[in-house]
């Protein structure tokens, strides 16, 4: 055992450097019956290696070196392939942590919202030096994760198995309190629907990730307090994601008779006046019940429901109309409409009839040629035409088959697969039966990212619910066709989105794609014919045997059809998850159902298809969204990521951003992939950094080229894709920057920040510096220490009449959120705020007596009013 020895030795802490606490988190004692127990329920076999990690992990928080000596005595296991996997998977950890883990999302989304200074913030309030990511008192380790998948609420944060979104830095110390008030509380996740007489109607409240993170688990827990309280006949029930993301919690309330009515940004607080206002106690005990619970709140100040307003919604509202109307739902059909568990709902709305007809009237033949016929191309982002991969799995030879669902989804800034998998897992499960009766398989697999846990959760409960109910195993439907399901977690690998890393992965082994031919469909998992085909490819599938392929071919163009699910996210007014005709522009979806760009600001590009994919300047946002139409533009379809891009965004950084992510998750095969794209890392830090050289423009476009022609897989090949575009269209932003200019202000090393002569000295930059870069000078201008400033930009943030600006070359690039700029702006934009002149800022004047704070008042000509 020296190899796992030494490994762990040498990514452990010596226990004299632990605090008391830490020794008391697992190093004392590790209960080796666990690890026996563990190996007996998950198997024996090298493919059990993942899941038994998994297990230890869980139970223990980290891999104590003696379970993993414990795994290799008792099963088929050798210590080098154990460490080969612990090593490679980003999930699995060799040091103990602290009681809480805080998974810090670095996606895409909260990338250009700040995730950086997010973390910065997290690892100041807790004290960590460099190096270190669980604070002293052994409460909090802090993780980097890839994305989290909830882009829409970015900045996010996931502690434990809460989430928390739209964060900023000055927010972390109150999230932290109410994180451990809500444990000391005793808090538990939402329960199950309500089950009743149900005649005065139901309340939907929506419990995917993203609304959750926004509090919808508390309103439905207070929607089921009250309504118990006051006794009145109506269900409570879950539903899955909405995809307004941008307006949730949602909730929905449905009476039996008269208008149903939408709800935005429901807090726990406005519960009682949707209640009082839709429902009433019949009975008269429960009348006054209630009454005296309403009277109480209302003596005892704690709420006063007559003055709440919840924001209801209408389908004709303008904004409403422009996200709902151009969406087509086929993958997210029933959307908010039906609780994701619920068998008999999904039942009732045609469910599984497609599956009936496939397996009961159809053979694999009309299966496969009904979907040919749809035009149905693979959504995991090349686009195969999926019969065809059907076919080739139906004719080879081997057995048993295999029907594989990749749920990796790991693309930084996509949420397409969570959200179905977590709304409609029913779905995707009779799309993998018909699939499984067409190609000849009898068992399937699900491969979930273990960061999604809700949808991993749904997705096992779905498959118990349908053994019990006959829909899977050994007489599916009541036939003598068999088929069944089982689940298989990621551990944290974005290459294993690539179907054979991931087949490797699910056989226990490093997650490193081989050469093609044999591809999977010939020699897949276990040597044997493997269908593997992304979660919403299997969506699509019961809606095009239940309605017909010509209904689906006459969506979209002469070579896409159907629709496309997209995670719409980035800086824009309206994000969420939406599903549209392909053929529909990028335009179309990011200005109208979008709602364009934020007030201020300058939408100039999209990035399109993830790390593989590539941005696309805003003069090319009539392109069609189709396979081909979005390649010539040097971007890809990819899963579905659309992050927008505005004109506080540098590009360059996009750049460098993408490449860390493929730099790191290269699992190391390809010379070109390991070592080509750390070249051009390296490159593109320099030229972050204000350190670029001659020439390193046309090194770099040629590296990137050689990798992307030498590369192995889909990662390395497309790797180089955010860095050819963004070269294409914005070359002027990297030419800026080899002359020492971040246009954006967005690249620390080239940017300073400034206090401009408005300043009224309110102190609020100083009391909110971080690490007490500004003195505080009561009612005098104030001044940043440039050697001390870490460009956190809280000052910026907190400043009420925008004096604080952020200059890059002399001159400034980026206001605050309050300053107005002058119409008579030079087209060069705006001259140093320490030299020369600065757009007119608002002026100033003190409150009245008793009272605190600033009013603003503009004096721009243009407006007269207050801010």
């Amino acid at each position: 055992m020296s190899l796992i020895r030494g490994i762990s030795d040498r990514q452990s802490f010596p226990v004299g450097e632990m605090t008391a606490n830490a020794v008391d988190r697992g190093t004392a004692t590790v209960d080796l019956n666990i690890v026996d127990e563990i190996v007996e329920r998950c198997g024996r076999k090298p493919e059990a290696a993942i899941p038994i990690l998994q297990a230890i992990q869980a139970h223990f928080r980290y891999l104590p070196q003696e379970a993993l000596e414990r795994v290799c005595q008792l099963t088929e296991i050798r210590p080098s392939q154990l460490i080969g996997v612990a090593t490679f998977y980003g999930q699995f950890r060799f040091r103990p942590v602290g009681r809480h883990i805080i998974h810090v999302c670095h996606g895409t989304a909260c990338h250009v919202k700040g995730a950086e200074r997010i973390q910065e913030a997290l690892e100041r309030h807790l004290g960590l030096r460099p190096g270190e990511d669980t604070d002293p008192e052994g409460l909090f380790t802090v993780e980097k994760v890839a994305c989290l998948g909830c882009c829409t609420l970015a900045p996010v944060i996931q502690i434990d198995r809460s989430t928390y979104g739209r964060l900023t830095p000055a927010k972390i110390p109150r999230v932290l309190a109410d994180f451990l008030h809500a444990q000391s509380n005793g808090s538990h996740p939402s329960r199950g629907p309500s089950a009743g007489d149900f005649e005065e109607g139901e309340v939907r409240v929506g419990l995917g990730s993203c609304c959750q993170a926004q509090g919808s688990a508390e309103v439905y827990r207070r929607f089921e307090e009250l309504v118990t309280l006051a006794a009145v006949p109506i269900s409570i029930k879950r539903v899955g994601c909405v995809g307004m993301c941008h307006q949730t919690p949602l909730v929905e309330v449905v009476p039996r008779r008269g208008k149903s009515q939408v709800y935005a940004k429901v807090e726990p607080d406005d519960v009682p006046a949707i209640v009082h206002r839709h429902f009433r106690p019949r009975k008269l005990w429960s009348r006054l019940r209630y009454g005296l619970n309403r009277w109480l709140d209302h003596l005892l100040g704690d709420i006063d429901e007559d003055a709440l307003e919840p924001q209801s919604l209408d389908v004709r509202d303008p904004p409403v109309c422009a996200f709902l109307g151009r969406q087509l739902r086929i993958a997210t059909e029933l959307a908010g409409e039906i609780d994701p568990l619920s068998l008999d709902e999904y039942l009732a709305h045609g469910g599984f009839k497609a599956a009936e007809r496939a397996v009961k009237e159809w053979s694999a033949e009309q299966i496969i040629e009904e979907v040919k016929r749809s035009g149905l191309r693979g959504r995991g982002g090349a686009g195969f035409p999926t019969a065809e991969k059907w076919t080739v799995v139906r004719k080879a030879t081997g057995e048993p088959k295999y029907v594989t669902c990749n749920g990796d989804e790991g693309d930084p800034g996509a949420f397409m697969d969570r959200m179905i998998l977590e709304s409609f897992p029913y779905r995707v499960i009779e799309g993998m039966l018909i699939a499984a009766k067409a190609v000849g398989a009898h068992e399937g697999i699900f491969y979930i990212r273990a960061e999604y846990p809700l949808a991993v959760e749904r997705v096992r409960a779905a498959i118990h619910i349908c053994e019990e109910r006959g829909i899977l195993g050994d007489r599916v439907l009541g036939t003598d066709f068999r088929f069944h399901l089982r689940v298989n977690e990621g551990a944290g690998a974005f290459v294993c989105g690539e179907e054979t890393a991931l087949i490797a992965s699910m056989e226990g082994r490093r997650g490193m794609p081989r050469l093609r031919p044999p591809y999977p469909a010939e020699f897949g998992f276990g040597g044997r014919p493997t269908l593997v085909n992304n979660v919403e490819t299997f969506a699509l599938v019961p809606w095009i045997i239940r309605h017909g392929a010509e209904r689906f071919a006459r969506l979209g163009t002469a070579t896409s059809k159907g629709t496309k699910v997209f995670a719409l996210a980035g800086k824009i007014r309206r994000g969420g998850l939406i599903e549209v005709p392909m053929g529909i522009t990028l335009r179309e979806i990011i200005e109208e159902i979008g709602g364009g760009a934020l007030p201020g600001r300058r939408i100039k590009a999209v990035q399109v298809g993830g790390p593989s994919g590539g941005c696309v300047s805003e003069a090319l946002f009539d392109t069609p969204v189709d396979y081909e139409a979005l390649t010539a533009t040097g971007a890809i379809m990819g899963s579905g990521g659309l992050i927008v891009l505005d004109n506080t965004d540098c590009m360059v950084d996009i750049a460098r951003y993408f490449l860390r992510f493929t730099q790191d998750q290269s699992c190391g095969k390809c010379t070109l992939c390991r070592i080509g794209t750390r070249r051009m890392l390296e490159i593109l830090e320099r030229i972050c950094n204000g350190e670029g050289r001659a020439g390193d423009l046309e090194v770099l476009e040629d590296l990137a080229r050689t990798v992307s022609a030498g590369s192995l897989c889909g990662l390395g090949k497309t790797a180089p894709n955010p860095v050819l575009t963004t070269l294409r269209y914005f070359r002027e932003e990297y030419e800026a920057h080899l002359r020492g200019e971040c246009p954006a202000g967005k690249c620390s090393p080239l940017i300073r920040y400034v206090i401009a002569d408005q300043c009224i000295g309110c102190t609020l930059c100083a009391q909110n510096c971080p690490v007490g870069a500004i003195p505080l000078r009561p009612y005098r201008r104030h001044a940043v220490d440039d050697a001390k400033c870490t460009r956190c930009d809280t000052c910026r943030l907190v400043c009420p009449i925008g004096a604080v600006v952020v200059e890059s070359g002399g001159r400034v690039v980026a206001y605050g959120p309050m300053a107005q700029t002058n119409s008579t702006t030079s087209p060069g934009g705006p001259t140093s705020a320490s030299g020369g002149t600065c757009a007119t800022l608002p002026q100033f004047v003190p409150l009245s007596e008793g009272r605190s704070g600033i009013v603003a008042t503009a004096t721009s000509q243009n407006s007269g009013r207050a801010l």
